[in-house]
Parts: C-alpha cells; sequence; structure tokens
C-alpha cells in the first residue's frame, strides 16, 4: 500500500492579533462622543440666557425653528427682512431697533459689572492687606455703576485728622484695588466725604475743600498704583452733604473716600451735566464757571469738582 501524503491546513487569521482592529474604531466613537458631550456642557456653561432659550427652542422643534424665518438663532427682538435676490441683502433690509441694541449692551453691562464685583470679593478674600481692612470696604451696585467705600474707623482713620495726607495703609489698600480697576474700560469716579464736625484752624478752608483734597490724593494713589490717568472721569469733595450714618453726622464711618466704576449711562449723563451752561435762577443769563462756583458757594452746595 502506496503511503498516501499528509496535508496540514493552517489558517491563517487577519488583523494583526487581539481580535483585529474593529476596538479601535469603537474607541474613536467613544472619544468624539465625549468631546462632543464636553463641548456642549462648556457652551451651555458660557451661554447667555438669551442663548440657551435659542439653543432650547431649536431641540424642541427643529423644524418649526428653521421655517420660523430667524436667519438668526438669537432674536435681539428687531426686525430683519430678507431680500428674495439672489444673495442679496439690501442694507436698508436689515433694521435693528436702537432701543434693543442699547437693552442689549444695558443686560452686558450688568453682567461685566457683576463680575468685577465678585472679582473684587475673593480679592479682598484672597489679600492679606485687604482682608485686614475687609470691615472698612463697602462694595455694591447703584445706578451709577459699582460702587467702593473706604470708610474710617475709630482707631483706624484713612487720613490724619484735618488734613489729606493718605496713612500708609490707606495707600496700601487703594494699591490692591488698583489693580482689577486698571482692567475695565469704564471711567471711575472719586468722590471724599467728610463727617459734620466743622473744620477749624484754616481761613477759607472748611470741610468742603478737605473732602475735596483727600479724593484728589485718593487719586494720585490709584494713579501711581497703575490705573491710567484718563480713566478717571471725575473728582469730587461733597463735604458732610451725604452722610452715610445720618442718625450719627459726626461717626466716624462718614469719613469715607468713595470710588465709583461707571456705567456708560452714567458717564454720558455726567458729560452732558458738565457741558451744559450754567444759567442763573433769578435771570436768563449764562454764568461764568467763577461766577456759578461762588454763587453755588454762598447756597452752601459748592461741589469743589475737578474733572481729569
Amino acid at each position: 500500500m502506496e503511503d498516501r501524503p499528509i496535508i496540514v491546513k493552517r489558517v491563517k487569521k487577519g488583523g494583526g492579533g487581539h481580535h483585529g482592529g474593529a476596538w479601535k474604531v469603537a474607541f474613536a466613537d467613544f472619544a468624539m462622543a465625549m468631546m462632543a458631550f464636553f463641548l456642549v456642557l462648556w457652551v451651555t456653561q458660557t451661554a447667555s440666557p438669551e442663548q440657551k432659550e435659542a439653543i432650547e427652542g431649536y431641540f424642541r422643534d427643529p423644524i418649526g425653528f428653521e421655517e420660523g424665518g430667524l436667519p438668526d438663532p438669537i432674536d435681539l427682538g428687531g426686525v430683519a427682512e430678507i431680500s428674495e435676490g439672489p444673495g442679496e441683502i439690501a442694507p436698508e433690509e436689515l433694521r435693528i431697533a436702537e432701543d434693543d441694541v442699547r437693552d442689549l449692551a444695558d443686560a452686558i453691562e450688568k453682567r461685566e459689572t457683576q463680575q468685577l464685583l465678585q472679582e473684587l470679593e475673593q480679592k479682598i478674600v484672597e489679600s492679606d492687606t485687604l482682608q485686614e481692612f475687609k470691615d472698612q470696604l463697602l462694595i455694591d451696585i447703584t445706578d451709577e455703576g459699582l460702587r467702593i467705600q473706604i470708610v474710617d474707623r475709630s482707631q483706624r482713620p484713612m487720613f490724619e485728622s484735618g488734613r489729606a495726607e493718605m496713612k500708609y495703609y490707606s495707600e496700601d489698600i487703594l494699591f490692591e484695588l488698583a489693580e482689577p480697576l486698571a482692567e475695565v474700560s469704564n471711567k471711575l469716579s472719586i468722590t471724599g466725604h467728610t463727617d459734620a464736625t466743622p473744620f477749624i484752624g484754616r481761613p477759607d478752608y472748611s470741610n468742603w475743600e478737605l473732602s475735596a483734597d483727600r479724593a484728589n490724593a485718593a487719586r494720585r494713589t490709584l494713579v501711581a498704583a497703575g490705573v491710567p490717568a484718563g480713566q478717571i472721569g471725575r473728582v469730587v469733595g461733597l463735604s458732610d452733604s451725604v452722610l452715610l450714618n445720618k442718625d450719627e453726622p459726626e461717626a466716624p464711618v462718614n469719613r469715607r473716600i468713595s470710588i465709583i466704576v461707571l456705567t456708560e449711562a452714567a458717564k454720558e449723563a455726567m458729560e452732558r451735566r458738565e457741558s451744559a451752561p450754567r444759567v442763573s435762577e433769578d435771570a436768563d443769563e449764562v454764568l461764568s464757571e467763577d461766577d456759578w462756583l461762588q454763587r453755588a458757594r454762598e447756597r452752601q452746595v459748592d461741589e469743589r469738582e475737578v474733572s481729569w
């Protein structure tokens, strides 16, 4: 009997081992999905309420949202009309109401003001210098903008009694505040206040002059600390005409420096007020600045204002 040849068949499995490369495709799909997921989280975290509302409307009814005729996913409340020409949009047909644009700008400015408030509060927490004097810092938001008030304490005044030279620790406070203030583009208003105790010791020098000189001292310190000189829009001395504690007119808390980060509307109102001609109350005559200040002093409402 002839020997039959033995045939050995070897079956080669493709793919390079480890069950081939299919797992790489699956992992790539998973990584892409995770990237998309985190991107959505980031977008929703940074989006404004208007943007979130527009995104929500799209996912609720994509077809209706697209067929609604809105060329922009964010409706600013204006009127947008697109011409039916081949890709041509006439400028006069793209109209957004001026009031709506201003409202949007105001909303953005309010959000930036709130963000600056949070940054200052965080800086007070992190700064050893500001932590030591946090009981003398009052920060709030007014109609004019973000207001920072540095007040006196009975054993820790900002200035020497009856003088406009700042204590060294008062300068340290302003140096700490100068950094975040210099980063905003808004104009700053600086106001000096005194208590109701009359100033005695120098002729023709009262709490009006003292409060104005102290406000100017604060201005010089802020500029030395890095705030651009052109950012200072107003320096005012108001004496004791605006008391913080009206029940105790001579309380130390009434002696303070107020710094306001002016809103755009407040800045425009200030500029309009300062550029308007000063008219006498008794006659239809335009007064010079010296005459107006003289009559203001006689009425005890001299502002001692210096614009920079």
